[in-house]
């Protein structure tokens, strides 16, 4: 199968496409054929090693133990292994795994839902890892309710356009803090009001946030905290500052240190993959009460195209990865071409 490979750490220049080997499939796997898949902030860290600390985590200290990239993936099953009992052979699905950017990828049983019905692959591929996050920062860290000011820093990216969708969702009065150029794509998902940070600082003191969801994670926490009620809760989702050995995770550890002395609550997210969530995201979406932002496709064999493009901060929403060969509406399932292993 043909499938995105690095052999070191590095910048996307290290991405080739190569013919390699389909993953085998476990007792507990559920083989996919690939139709989409997304790309989010962690494939970057992951591609490049860094921090360090994904090295030491596990993850390879030369070079990446698994070389395909790719995390979010969208498709058909292709085969399941023989203690998988929720999927068949044709079945749509989406969510996460390790290798996604391939023809075809192997995830875990549980880390996959069926597709929602009214979505394409491409759109089902936007979801998983940046919707995750948001739901976990909205409502499970953040624990947004009816009536509360919500500010959102970074609300025109993956996590964020999720981020602003959700807290809506549970009644908040949002604000979304993004440049020029996205203001209308902020409002067009919900946001009752838009802050340019090229033209104002949302911590100039004339506003009070009961909640912040910093997603840019490129300010200090004295920044953000005088933006906070003195009872407010600030949840640090994301961060490219930082260290090499530590990158956004020092931040992390000052915000955690310091909480307990002051009044508001300084919180940090790492998100986790969990199937309830993956569910109840399916349900939203089927409903409309949320909807992914795509901002363009690339092909399979544009991946180091598609990545430079996220990292320098230009996506709207999400970049996907279609593969070649697959149809790109979803519709019934294709006849079965593999038997359960």
């Amino acid at each position: 199968m043909k499938a995105i490979v690095q052999d070191a750490y590095g910048s996307a220049d290290v991405l080739k496409l190569r013919d390699i080997d389909p993953p085998a499939v476990g007792d507990g796997d559920v083989l996919v054929q690939v139709h989409a898949a997304g790309i989010e902030a962690g494939v970057w860290h992951l591609m490049t090693g860094m921090p360090y600390l994904l090295r030491l985590m596990g993850f390879g200290l030369r070079a990446p133990k698994n070389p395909v990239r790719g995390l979010d993936v969208a498709g058909r099953v292709e085969a399941v292994g023989r203690n998988v009992t929720r999927f068949k052979v044709g079945d749509e699905v989406f969510g996460a795994c390790d290798g996604s950017f391939a023809e075809y990828a192997c995830a875990r049983e549980k880390r996959l839902a069926p597709k929602p019905g009214n979505l394409t692959f491409e759109q089902a591929a936007a979801v998983p890892i940046s919707a995750y996050t948001a739901l976990q920062a909205v409502r499970d860290k953040g624990r947004v309710r009816a009536g509360q000011k919500v500010l959102v820093i970074g609300a025109s990216g993956g996590v964020g356009t999720f981020a602003v969708q959700l807290a809506k969702m549970y009644g908040a009065d949002v604000t979304g803090v993004c440049s020029t150029t996205k203001a209308d794509l902020v409002r067009s998902i919900g946001a009752d009001d838009v802050i340019d940070y090229t033209r104002e600082d949302f911590a100039d003191g004339t506003r009070r946030y009961d909640v912040i969801l910093d997603i840019a994670g490129n300010r200090s926490l004295s920044h953000l905290r005088r933006a906070l009620t003195p009872k407010g809760i600030l949840v640090i989702v994301g961060g490219e500052e930082g260290g090499p050995w530590l990158g956004g995770t020092e931040r992390l550890l000052r915000a955690a240190l310091l909480s307990p002395f002051v009044g508001q609550k300084l919180l940090g997210l790492v998100s986790a993959e969990r199937l309830k969530d993956l569910e109840f995201l399916k349900e939203l979406l089927e409903a409309g009460k949320i909807i992914p932002v795509v901002e363009r496709a690339y092909p399979l064999s544009e991946v180091p195209e598609a990545i430079r493009h996220l990292h320098n901060g230009l996506v709207r929403g999400k970049v996907v990865i279609t593969v070649p060969g697959t149809a790109e509406e979803s519709g019934p399932p294709t006849a079965p071409r593999t038997e359960n292993l």
